[in-house]
């Protein structure tokens, strides 16, 4: 037999990847499905620890695919059974407190969901392959509904920030609002090394890009930079080196060759509290949530009864 205990884990990131964690109740024979705990009067079997991988495998893979996919699902395990039984302590209180969930947003989701595969028998296929049934997805979501509503009534709607605590965030951290220089540049593709190379050449030399595009199949894009973004290294170290005009060489990505010229330089600044007001509330909103969310969860389990086996 198992042992009563406390789960002491750390609060979950952030709650709509909590509601995703969601798993079914399987109401299997004892026979038939090894306990894994016991949560008040729900149980949690194997089977629904392998549902919650194939089922995270199944929207992940919407995403990731390989390798990847894989190092994301293992990730996922850690903490597994501390994540479910949080989950469904979660939805019990949802029940509780009578809450439903909006049929026709469960059918809306469903739907999105659908539109990431190509045919519809790919999606089946895929189901199929996790071990899920359309059912299964759609209970989920239901019961994710029900999740994010109940935090979104008993946390959510009752955290407040007030001015002074924007106030007091941004001048005790005023390094972390300096805007860094940003760069706006030309960004002009072309197929091939041979095409690139001759555009290159008389695009230096000074012919209008206009007449240019009348003789070279380019795309042209413009595009706004800061140093240690989102840009490759080779690329980022190929932009902040040119002047006003300045033109880049030709740069090989996948095949296809990118000119960048670049028009304009912002400079480095400070934001002022009203430009930076609206980042700083979304973040102490955030750590608010999550430090009442984790008391919240905290006094569930002190009043539950929770068997690991």
């Amino acid at each position: 037999m198992g042992r009563a205990v406390r789960i002491r884990r750390s609060v979950p990131r952030y709650i709509l990847s909590l509601a995703l964690l969601i798993c079914g109740c399987a109401s299997l024979s004892y026979g038939q499905e090894k306990i894994a705990a016991i949560v008040n009067k729900d149980i949690i079997t194997q089977k629904d620890l392998n549902d919650f991988i194939n089922f995270m495998r199944l929207q992940l893979s919407q995403e990731y695919k390989g390798e990847e996919l894989e190092n994301k699902i293992q990730s996922m395990k850690v903490d597994l059974l501390d994540r479910l039984i949080e989950d469904r302590l979660i939805l019990q209180e949802a029940k509780n407190n009578h809450i439903t969930a909006d049929e026709s947003r469960v059918k809306a989701r469903l739907t999105e969901m659908r539109k990431h595969f190509d045919s519809e028998s790919e999606y089946q296929k895929d189901l199929a392959k996790q071990g899920l049934v359309e059912a299964d997805i759609e209970n989920k979501i239901r019961e994710q509904l029900l999740m994010f509503y109940i935090v979104d009534l008993k946390i959510r709607q009752k955290v407040a920030i007030s001015p002074d605590e924007v106030t007091a965030y941004y001048n005790r951290n005023q390094k972390e609002f300096i805007r860094p220089e940003e760069r706006s540049l030309q960004v002009i593709a072309l197929e091939n090394q041979d095409q690139a190379k001759s555009f290159h050449y008389y695009f230096k030399t000074g012919q209008k890009l206009e007449d240019l595009a009348a003789r070279y199949p380019i795309t042209l894009n413009r595009l706004k930079a800061a140093r240690g973004q989102e840009l490759r290294k080779d690329i980022e170290e190929a932009v902040f080196k040119l002047h006003i005009d300045g033109i880049s060489d030709p740069i090989n990505v996948s095949g296809k060759y990118y000119i960048f010229k670049l028009e304009n330089v912002t400079p480095s600044k400070q934001q002022t509290l009203s430009e930076a007001q609206d980042k700083i509330h979304a973040y102490l909103y955030e750590t608010k949530m999550q430090e009442d969310l984790s008391r919240w969860l905290e006094e569930l389990k002190a009043k539950s009864y929770i068997k690991i086996k």
